[in-house]
């Protein structure tokens, strides 16, 4: 046991100093200061960073308006809202009216029109060529809105 203590001793006690007389032969660094040019040069990269990450997001922003392919067949007709957080929309997708129900946290498709039960015919045979017109929907949704706004 006590050759073990000595062996341990002889490590923690002899191998720094072996360590520290390498150290001395060894030229010494001089410690940079940080100068106003070092500054400039950080700032700038900074910038540059920055100005990427601010191109970026401005990029995404425009490239989310592109319409794509498909998204001409489909359109809101018309919404009517039930309360603040509540409405009711309808929604033209090809030949097709979709009554949804939207509510903060949830989507329901209330009755889907075709054909004949379209609100608007000419919507439903043709869903871009009317596109201008307003629907009986729309219609009735401009009606119930000037009478809250004269009530």
């Amino acid at each position: 046991m006590p050759v073990k203590i000595i062996i341990a001793w002889l490590a923690l006690c002899w191998m720094p100093a072996c360590f520290a007389v390498q150290d001395a032969d060894a030229p010494k660094q001089t410690v940079r200061t940080i100068s106003s040019g070092d500054m400039l040069h950080w700032a700038a990269g900074l910038l540059v960073v920055l100005a990427v990450f601010f191109f970026c997001v401005w990029g995404m922003r425009k490239l989310s308006g592109i319409s794509t392919h498909g998204s001409e067949k489909m359109r809101v007709v018309g919404a009517l809202s039930l309360g603040v957080r509540e409405k009711v929309i309808l929604l033209q997708v090809g030949r097709k009216q979709l009554v949804l129900g939207v509510t903060p946290g949830r989507i329901d498709a209330l009755h889907v029109l075709e054909g004949e039960d379209c609100l608007n015919n000419n919507d439903c045979m043709d869903a871009g060529a009317a596109a201008g017109q307003d629907s009986k929907f729309s219609a009735i949704v401009k009606q119930v809105m000037k009478g809250q706004a004269n009530g």
